[in-house]
């Protein structure tokens, strides 16, 4: 039997990674919890209205996603913890600046460059639709055939509502194949 609970968002854990964009002509970061796969090449990030990230994203049409391991984690919740707004975060990771202007976190072992192509408003929160226009990946987590061995990377993934990080887990099947093997 299954109990109504009410309208609760139930989808966690998700990856928790860091966006950067440029504000004032300066890298701001913001840990964010809310990001979503919306197609091969399209994903969301979705932040709340307030945050000063928001600004530069919309000013530039441009950030980066940058996926959180274990080494980073002390920086990444501390770029949550602060709002641009009042603390300069500019140096709080070593960047680079890619080609199309966005800061690129050199320690993440995962980073997207994106072009916002379009923003949804709900209540309180401002989703940036957001097309992927270059990946940059660690060559140390990458397999033989060049693509992401997610059992070296091992990103951090963030839930909600007890606000704890968690690790990735075991390999418990392969897709499309666990009914065979049952």
């Amino acid at each position: 039997m299954k109990k109504d609970i009410g309208s609760v968002l139930a989808l966690y854990p998700t990856p928790l990674i860091v966006v950067g964009t440029m504000v004032n002509k300066k890298p701001n970061w913001v840990l964010v919890g809310h990001v979503g796969i919306i197609g091969h090449d399209r994903v969301l990030v979705s932040l709340s209205r307030a945050h000063y990230t928001n600004q530069g994203i919309k000013e530039t049409e441009k950030l980066s996603i940058n996926i959180v391991d274990e080494k980073m984690l002390p920086k990444a919740d501390y770029a949550g913890c602060f709002s641009g707004a009042n603390t300069d975060k500019s140096n709080l990771f070593e960047y680079t600046i890619d080609d199309g202007g966005v800061p690129i976190i050199k320690e993440s072992p995962v980073s997207m460059e994106c072009t916002v192509k379009d923003i949804y408003v709900t209540e309180g929160f401002e989703s940036f639709i957001c097309k992927i226009e270059k990946t940059f990946a660690e060559e140390s987590i990458l397999n033989k055939n060049g693509k992401i061995d997610y059992h070296l990377l091992k990103p951090v993934l963030f839930e909600m509502p007890t606000y704890e990080y968690l690790s990735t887990g075991d390999v418990i099947g392969k897709c499309m194949t666990i009914r065979k093997e049952q």
